[in-house]
């Protein structure tokens, strides 16, 4: 047998899901089919990150155990010519027959999107949380360096976490994070109010708890528009209280850009 690395990008927007769920559609389930045409071989991949549904991904990973003669490094074009439209494989290699993606040290990187135009942008009506208001860029960004190094991040974790709900523990380490404005369409000119402009979070860490990147970005947007200031943000830390914090954003702009394996 060969344990196979996938790396895969796929269109959240008609999935329950990465994970399983009976009688729904998730792109694990897109992917054990695929495989199991590709080679006969009964199959069910492990993937590295359990997305929610609508969330989007550029670079999740997933392994799978194959007799298959096809070469590791060619699986990803194999495997694409069987998989729908919304499912890619980025890239595939061998790994070893024990690696497993979720027990590998690891940093991941997130971004949330947010389009902030008066007028919702139909380039990015799956892709961004259409928020209509005007932001603070510069608070936002005064405010998420306080989610930097290691926290209790309790206040920004969906209490339903089956981490926290077993006993886990909500330590986790944010190891880079910034507040972007930009406009996708250039000048303005001829719109009526704001149009394309666009606000991105990029947040990266070893470890996330359930909803978590989704909180920190709905509490970044309560700080852009001056409900809450960046030592709130560092109270909600201290609180470990999630009815402290802001919103849940919309899980259609997020999107899982990489995972690097350390």
């Amino acid at each position: 047998m060969t344990r196979i690395l996938l790396t895969i990008a796929y269109d959240g927007t008609d999935f329950c899901g990465f994970q399983l769920q009976p009688g729904l559609r998730s792109v694990e389930g897109e992917l054990n089919a695929a495989i199991t045409k590709l080679t006969g071989e009964e199959m069910t991949v492990i993937g590295a990150s359990r997305t929610d549904s609508g969330v989007h991904a550029l670079g999740n990973a997933a392994v799978f155990d194959t007799e298959s003669s096809i070469p590791p490094e060619r699986f990803a074009n194999a495997l694409n010519t069987v998989l729908p439209d919304d499912v890619r494989a980025v890239a595939s290699r061998e790994v070893a027959p024990d690696w497993h993606p979720r027990h590998q040290n690891c940093e991941k990187t997130y971004i949330y999107r947010v389009d902030c135009g008066y007028v919702p942008s139909p380039m990015d009506s799956r892709y961004a949380m259409h928020f209509p208001r005007n932001l603070d860029v510069t608070r936002m960004q005064e405010a998420a360096v306080r989610f930097l190094g290691e926290h209790d991040f309790t206040s920004f974790s969906n209490p339903k976490s089956q981490v926290l709900m077993a006993g886990g523990s909500p330590v986790r380490t944010i190891t880079g994070i910034r507040v972007k404005q930009e406009n996708t369409f250039g000048s303005n000119e001829g719109s009526d109010g704001r149009f394309g402009e666009l606000v991105t979070i990029e947040v990266t860490g070893t470890g996330f708890l359930y909803n978590m990147v989704r909180i920190m970005a709905g509490t970044l947007l309560d700080v852009g528009t001056g409900r809450f200031t960046a030592d709130d943000v560092t109270a909600m830390l201290e609180a470990k209280d999630r009815t402290k914090a802001g919103m849940t954003a919309e899980a259609k702009g997020l999107c899982l850009k990489e995972i690097r394996w350390q």
